[in-house]
């Protein structure tokens, strides 16, 4: 668990997949999720930031 910006809890789940990972956010107040796949050589955090961006972009672009 993480908060994103504006104190909101966001879930990351790592799995590894042969000489990738996939790296998956969810938003815990409204369950939207997105993924992304990296090398297993990168940082974890790195990873793990970059799910987060792509998960505020997708609830910025879900927002009237």
């Amino acid at each position: 668990m993480s908060p994103a910006e504006g104190g909101e809890e966001v879930f990351f789940e790592f799995t590894a997949i042969g000489r990738s990972v996939k790296v998956s956010a969810v938003h815990a107040a409204t369950g939207v999720e997105v993924s992304v796949v990296g090398p297993s050589s990168a940082l974890r955090a790195d990873l793990q930031r970059l799910a987060l961006q792509k998960l505020k972009a997708r609830l910025a672009a879900k927002r009237p």
